[in-house]
């Protein structure tokens, strides 16, 4: 159990980190992205992301399910196995998990201040590493955490795009493109096209690219160019175009691990020693253990109904989808369940920089009513009135509570009074401030 020393350690050393830049919590309108910065840091602490096997995670969606399968199968073979990815849910040790765990507060704390002790000693020196950002220095204090661990392997997800992200310092064995849509554009560029050159960036000479776009996709043609350019293998996932979300990631995990295996990789787990690894570590036992916070993450929950005496369960649904095509996705594996009837009563939030209109529009065939609210880091977020007025032009139903919270008893209760079920969508900053109150419902 943390001490409270611990945790108030932490507390103190993440008030000094939120001194930089944090684009999680900003418009990105005006982010610059680059990697001097990251080698600077790196360099000051003895490069601790050289040194250890790693498998690299860039795409749309689905690159944090990805990325725990793949821990999770690792471990499952028996190496020291780690991950690293972003955003977080409820915690922010949540982002470096260290043998299937999330990371420590106290070690937590001890790498964040030796990597600020970096990016000061930078400032004073003058060097790149005085530009670092709040994410370029959690990236490089997961690297030292992974060091101190005496890790095999490392799965590393991207944060934002691929070339420039500050994970890209780092040499992934394996580089996995999960997919590619159109989202960040005034970062990574206005096509699809433009946005696979940012994602491929990940791949390096020596590395494998795995990916679920065909060549004869716009965005698969730019992989494939960036694979032939680098004299790198290029493996493909082979499911139709109406396979479920989580055998999409099964499966690009299963293409790496099989690569893996015909490389010469065994377990080392006393009951499968000598194995080469592959899909066979991907059992139903493997993927449960690897299902996130926030990701078609299923609870019930007590509600009311009219009169206030009886009670029902309502099912709630947590996905943090924020682009359309991810939430048509989401939404089409929900109709699937038996157990979730009908049209949904859904409380969203969106960032500023997602595209409202293409999300409602999605939306739009799922719900009975929409509860719009706002995003708990404040500026960020689309006002919940201004997605009201785009909702009521598609002619949904919808109210508008600004209060998180209270959107959530509204919402619990239209759906225990419909008999229907519920969803909380739109942004995992929105999940991670409701889900804490869902999971003791």
């Amino acid at each position: 159990m943390l001490t409270f020393n611990q945790s108030r350690r932490l507390a103190e050393t993440l008030a000094r980190l939120d001194g930089l830049t944090d684009w999680e919590r900003r418009p990105r309108g005006s982010m610059l992205v680059g990697l001097d910065s990251m080698y600077d840091l790196m360099q000051r602490l003895e490069n601790p992301h050289k040194g250890v096997r790693a498998i690299h995670v860039a795409g749309t969606k689905g690159k944090g399910s990805v990325c725990a399968l793949l821990e999770v199968a690792l471990l499952r073979a028996g190496y020291r196995a780690g991950r690293y990815s972003s955003p977080h849910v409820e915690r922010v040790s949540e982002r470096v998990s260290i043998l299937g765990q999330p990371c420590g507060e106290g070690e937590l704390a001890d790498a964040l201040t030796r990597v600020l002790d970096a990016y000061e000693t930078s400032k004073h020196d003058g060097t790149p590493g005085a530009a670092a950002t709040w994410f370029d220095v959690l990236t490089a204090a997961a690297f030292l955490m992974f060091r101190e661990a005496d890790l095999d392997w490392v799965v590393v997800e991207v944060g934002l795009g691929g070339r420039l992200d500050s994970t890209n310092v780092v040499y992934g064995e394996v580089a996995i493109v999960t997919n590619i849509e159109l989202e960040h554009a005034e970062i990574l560029g206005a096509s699809r096209e433009a946005i696979a050159r940012e994602k491929v960036g990940i791949l390096k000479p020596g590395a494998t690219l795995v990916t679920t776009l065909a060549t004869d996709d716009e965005a698969g043609r730019v992989l494939q160019e960036q694979a032939d350019e680098l004299g790198c293998p290029a493996l493909r996932t082979n499911l139709g175009p109406d396979a479920r979300i989580a055998d999409r990631n099964a499966e690009l995990a299963a293409v790496a691990l099989d690569h893996l295996g015909r490389q010469g990789v065994f377990a080392l787990s006393k009951s499968a020693a000598k194995v080469p690894l592959g899909a066979w570590l991907l059992d139903d036992a493997t993927q449960t253990k690897a299902r996130l916070p926030g990701r078609l993450e299923c609870f019930n929950i007590r509600g009311l109904n009219e009169p206030l005496s009886a009670s029902r369960t309502v099912p709630v649904v947590l996905d943090g989808a924020h682009i359309p095509f991810n939430l048509a996705a989401v939404l089409c594996d929900l109709t699937l369940r038996p157990d979730l009837n009908g049209r949904c009563v859904a409380v969203v939030a969106l960032a500023a920089d997602k595209d409202a209109l293409g999300f409602l529009s999605v939306l739009t065939d799922y719900v009975s009513t929409t509860i719009f609210t706002e995003l708990p880091v404040s500026g960020r977020g689309w006002p919940a009135a201004n997605l009201n007025v785009l909702a009521t032009s598609l002619g949904m139903t919808s109210e508008v509570e600004s209060d998180s919270e209270l959107a959530l008893m509204r919402a619990v209760r239209l759906a225990s009074e419909t008999a229907t079920w519920l969803l909380v969508t739109g942004s995992l900053h929105l999940v991670g401030a409701l889900r804490r109150i869902i999971s003791a419902g």
